[in-house]
């Protein structure tokens, strides 16, 4: 019997995205709703399974992982990019890894919730709405401000597209980026990181993690923000040092930050994070639509049909 696992499926919605009665007869498929982060749990609970599906980077496939998995043979993950599977590993395991598309716009748009959340106080004055009291906080005003934008891959030129609608001045800076390139979407381009932080009021990470992203913004660069500046993580958690961030916070050396991710996720209950007023933080929401889940457990289906049928479609690992 061929035996699939759906892992992490948060909101239960994996069944009725995809139709997975249309597998062959016998084809078992099993849907985990909770996380299970100890490693020996997870091989416990997968050691079973021919086929998995992970839901982004929220359980990761370490070789220590996939070696304890002896009946795995095809494990999709959602999205084309996951730093937390090891595909040499995979490759060298007899395991075929497989990924889906993606849609660029959710992420984009979540930036923009959380930009707006933080310059408006919008969480604060909701609770305060509710609570009987009114109008607690002053607001700052987009138009005429800098908009610092750090990678304009897909995502970065939407949320730069935008900033320009709100009649913002929009700069952007990543290793390789091009004068040409920015102004195709409306932005300069910064003469360097450093000089980006110094004059943005609001800072947007689009970076994709890597060795040379990781603690990108640390003690030094933090320190380059203006007390009145905002920083806006909608891309990996550790391209931010998270301590020197929340010292950055607790001091007010910055006006705020709006994080939708983290170095741990879930993030754990007694996080500091969870406890600073000046934060607008969200569960890694930046691609959780209803139109990027049906996309991807419908490519996750296709991936199995295909990988079945002997004729493998999306490999990560060739």
């Amino acid at each position: 019997m061929l035996r699939i696992a759906i892992l992490d499926d948060y909101q239960g919605v994996a069944r009725r995205l995809a139709d997975w009665a249309s597998l062959p007869a016998g084809a078992d498929v099993v849907v985990f709703p909770d996380h299970v982060a100890d490693e020996a749990a997870v091989a416990a609970r997968l050691a079973d399974f021919d086929v998995v599906v992970a839901m982004r980077e929220r359980t990761p496939f370490p070789r220590t992982l996939l070696d304890r998995l002896p009946r795995l043979r095809l494990l999709v993950t959602t999205g084309m990019r996951n730093a937390s599977i090891d595909l040499r590993a995979a490759a060298d395991r007899g395991v075929l890894v497989c990924g889906t598309g993606g849609l660029p716009s959710p992420t984009a748009e979540l930036t923009w919730a959380l930009i707006l959340a933080l310059v408006r106080h919008v969480p604060r004055e909701d609770r305060a709405t509710r609570d009987g009291r009114w109008q607690e906080t002053l607001g700052t005003t987009l138009s005429g401000k800098t908009l610092g934008v750090l990678g304009l891959g897909q995502l970065g030129s939407r949320v730069a597209r935008v900033g320009r609608a709100f009649e913002m001045e929009v700069l952007a800076w990543s290793q390789n980026l091009t004068a040409e390139r920015a102004a195709a979407v409306g932005a300069t381009l910064a003469g360097s990181c450093d000089e980006l932080l110094a004059r943005a009021d609001v800072v947007t990470i689009h970076l994709v993690l890597s060795d040379r992203t990781r603690g990108l913004l640390g003690v030094r660069e933090l320190a380059l923000l203006r007390p009145t500046a905002y920083l806006v993580n909608t891309s990996r958690g550790p391209i931010v040092d998270e301590r020197a961030l929340i010292a950055v916070l607790r001091a007010g050396a910055i006006a705020g930050a709006g994080l939708d991710v983290f170095d741990e996720e879930p993030l754990p209950r007694d996080h500091p994070l969870r406890q600073l007023p000046n934060t607008v933080i969200t569960p890694h929401l930046g691609y959780v639509t209803e139109e990027t889940y049906r996309n991807f457990y419908a490519q996750a289906l296709e991936d199995i049909r295909a990988f079945l049928a002997g004729a493998p479609v999306r490999v990560l690992n060739p």
